[in-house]
């Protein structure tokens, strides 16, 4: 079922005018304006490499990845019923959290006709009990009615492999390791690698070698002293 939240952002890409809901390619596309296929897509950007893939033989296109900058939990006593508690969600995606599904989207980005766009977002999310007995392991039995637009916080553009290179920290040794990105981004390790992996892969950054068994990164427009 689509969400208020994806309709929203569909009308506000989409702009006055143009359309929705158009069939291309044997696929359905979220909005077309002036030639230019936009997607919106809030789950996983392996759900759709494909269907990008196929529509970047002849069309340009952009992908719309929103991430949840902040969340109001509206929980309500049943299904558009009365609300009973308000509160905001303290889970807040950031910005470095498109590497968690920039991984499975590399065999299509970068690309010419290929533009990726992450709008942070706040959101109202409404919740009613879930059916059945609740289960003994899950502290929360709920469902998800809607979720609902607040307003874009902020939007990042990505075209180009180099785009990704502008949220590597400023201090960044010239040859580096993950752990320098963890340490100079401040996240865990293993965002890092997620992001190392991506920059490899776009070529936006090479393996120059090793220290011990740790890879070392250099920037793809560098070359070595």
């Amino acid at each position: 079922m689509e969400t208020s939240l994806h309709r929203d952002l569909k009308a506000i890409y989409a702009g006055t005018g143009n359309r929705q809901e158009v069939a291309c390619e044997g696929y359905r596309i979220d909005a077309v304006r002036r030639g230019l296929l936009i997607e919106i897509q809030h789950g996983s950007l392996a759900a759709i490499r494909d269907k990008v893939s196929t529509l970047l033989e002849k069309h340009r296109v952009l992908v719309v990845k929103p991430l949840v900058a902040r969340k109001q939990l509206i929980k309500q006593d049943r299904k558009q019923g009365r609300v009973v508690s308000k509160r905001f969600s303290p889970k807040r995606a950031q910005l470095l959290d498109l590497f968690d599904e920039l991984v499975y989207f590399v065999s299509v980005f970068p690309h010419r006709r290929l533009a990726l766009e992450v709008p942070l977002v706040e959101v109202q999310e409404w919740r009613y009990p879930g059916h059945g007995r609740r289960r003994r392991w899950r502290r929360n039995d709920f469902q998800v009615e809607d979720q609902k637009l607040l307003r874009v916080v902020e939007t990042f553009r990505f075209k180009k492999r180099t785009d990704l290179c502008k949220l590597l920290p400023p201090s960044l040794p010239v040859t580096f390791h993950t752990g320098h990105l963890a340490q100079g981004l401040k996240v865990p390790r293993h965002t890092a690698q997620r992001m190392a992996y991506c920059l490899r892969e776009t070529g936006a950054v090479r393996v120059v070698g090793k220290q011990g068994n740790t890879i070392l990164y250099r920037h793809s427009k560098r070359r070595a002293a």
